[in-house]
């Protein structure tokens, strides 16, 4: 089965609300067996139920905002946490954004215990509280109503007050020549405030990511000490990391394909 062809199936149900096996496989040029070796996975999550003779996104109320990004290449996402997941050890301490593939990875880590997680992200707060012996400390400021996120310069100061191990940071678009961008000032400001504070930063962001634009100026790869991502990078960007020395943190595996800051 393929995450990447899942994640197909996923986009191109929730553009239409229902689709046809047939319709799927006409979509997507594969056969219609393809195509049902990998809506199991899909209907195991809930986020298709089967009607008789396809699929069709679940009956309810409409989702917020946030909730509709999770949907957005999840699969990749999914990917993207769990590799982290296999690098962040119990006791650990880590800020972590108010980004979906954040929210993936405060998931991903459900099962780790005693960890210490400074978030502005109501979403991660959520995941991660109460857990494990985990200690959860959330900056406040004005919640933003789309994402449950904490925003303004309190949050700031907020995280200033901590040293961690790991920034772990989403970001909107990357380009070939390593400048990571957001969408949105107050986000990139957190974010150049966080790798301040950590020992490691790494960003997290499925393949998507890689030259897509973003307005907003996070950092330069050589801010950063890896990258997570779902998938091997475009070659422009994986030369840059190499002669950056910043490692590339692939799924699967989860070992990078740069040793030169490997610990």
């Amino acid at each position: 089965m393929s995450l990447k062809r899942q994640n197909a199936i996923m986009q191109a149900v929730r553009a239409r609300g229902s689709c046809s096996i047939t319709d799927l496989a006409t979509e997507l040029d594969v056969s219609t067996e393809t195509i049902r070796r990998n809506i199991p996975p899909l209907l195991a999550m809930g986020v298709l139920t089967r009607f008789h003779g396809g699929v069709m996104v679940p009956e309810g109320r409409e989702e917020p905002p946030f909730q509709r990004r999770m949907h957005i290449n999840y699969m990749a996402k999914k990917a993207v946490a769990e590799t982290v997941r296999a690098h962040i050890r119990d006791g650990d301490s880590l800020i972590l954004d108010n980004g979906t593939t954040s929210a993936y990875v405060a998931e991903a880590l459900l099962n780790h215990s005693s960890l210490t997680v400074i978030t502005h992200s109501v979403q991660i707060a959520y995941r991660l509280s109460a857990r494990n012996g985990n200690r959860v400390f959330m900056a406040g400021g004005e919640l933003s109503g789309e994402d449950g996120t904490a925003n303004g310069p309190s949050v700031i100061s907020f995280i200033q007050q901590f040293q961690v191990r790991y920034a772990i940071l989403s970001v909107a678009g990357i380009s070939l020549d390593g400048e990571f961008g957001n969408f949105h000032l107050f986000e990139a400001d957190f974010a150049q405030a966080a790798l301040q504070q950590a020992q490691e930063t790494w960003i997290i962001a499925d393949e998507s990511k890689f030259r897509r634009e973003a307005p907003v100026k996070v950092c330069q790869l050589g801010a950063v000490d890896a990258i997570v991502t779902s998938a091997p990078p475009p070659a422009p960007f994986a030369t840059r990391c190499a002669e950056e020395g910043v490692k590339i943190l692939l799924p699967e595996t989860g070992r990078s394909t740069n040793s030169a800051k490997d610990d």
